[in-house]
C-alpha cells in the first residue's frame, strides 16, 4: 500500500507562504505516534526537498540528545529511501537516487517488503495521485490558516473518493486517515 501523509494547515497547506513549516513541530505524544507509524513502513519515496529536510537524522547526532529523537533516528536510519531528483548527483544514508519512473520504483519497493510504502514531498505525492497509485491520505491538520503555500493535495481531473477510517486527537493536532476508495 502506498501512504501519503503530511502535517497540513487547515486550508490545507504543507508549508507556508514562505516555505516555513515549523507550525508542524510536534509535541512528545504526537511525535511517538510518528515513530509508531515510521516502524511500520517498508521504505520511503521522496522528492529531493523532504530528503534533504530529513537527513539530519541519519547525519546529525544532536538529533538523538533524547530517547524519542534516538529512537526515530534508527527506525528513519533504517528504512530504505528512494529519492526522486533531477538535480542531485548522490544520497547519503540508506537511500539511492530514483533510476527509473515514479511507478517502477514504488513497484520495486512494494515487491521488497512486506509493509506499506510511503511517499512524502508534495510534488512527488502529487504525481502520485495523478497516477492513482496513492492507496492512503494520512493528515495531520494542524489548527493553523497559513492563507497559501505548498497544497497538501493537487489539483485534479477527477474525484477521488476517500473514506475516513482513523481519527485521533493529539490536542491540538488532528490526525485524519483516508483510504481510497476504488469505486467508480
Amino acid at each position: 500500500m502506498l501512504v501519503y501523509s503530511m502535517g497540513v494547515s487547515v486550508d490545507g497547506f504543507i508549508n507556508d507562504r514562505r516555505g516555513e513549516f515549523a507550525w508542524t513541530a510536534p509535541n512528545e505524544e504526537l511525535f511517538a505516534f510518528h515513530l509508531a507509524r515510521t516502524r511500520e513502513l517498508g521504505g520511503f519515496l521522496c522528492g529531493r526537498r523532504l530528503y534533504e529536510t530529513m537527513l539530519v537524522w541519519e547525519t546529525d547526532p544532536s538529533m538523538r540528545s533524547d530517547e524519542l529523537g534516538a529512537a526515530f533516528a534508527d527506525v528513519w536510519s533504517a528504512l530504505p529511501k528512494v529519492v526522486f531528483s533531477s538535480t542531485l548527483d548522490g544520497v547519503q544514508g540508506n537511500a539511492r537516487l530514483a533510476e527509473r519512473s515514479l511507478r517502477e520504483e514504488a513497484a520495486a519497493i512494494a515487491d521488497s517488503t512486506g509493509e506499506d510504502v510511503a511517499i512524502g514531498g508534495a510534488t512527488l505525492a502529487a504525481e502520485a495521485i495523478g497516477l492513482g497509485m496513492v492507496d492512503e491520505f494520512r493528515l495531520f491538520r494542524h489548527p493553523i490558516v497559513v492563507g497559501g503555500g505548498t497544497p497538501f493535495l493537487p489539483p485534479v481531473g477527477d474525484d477521488i473518493r476517500l473514506e475516513l477510517i482513523e481519527t485521533t486527537s493529539f490536542q491540538p493536532v488532528i490526525y485524519e486517515r483516508y483510504r481510497r476508495t476504488r469505486e467508480t
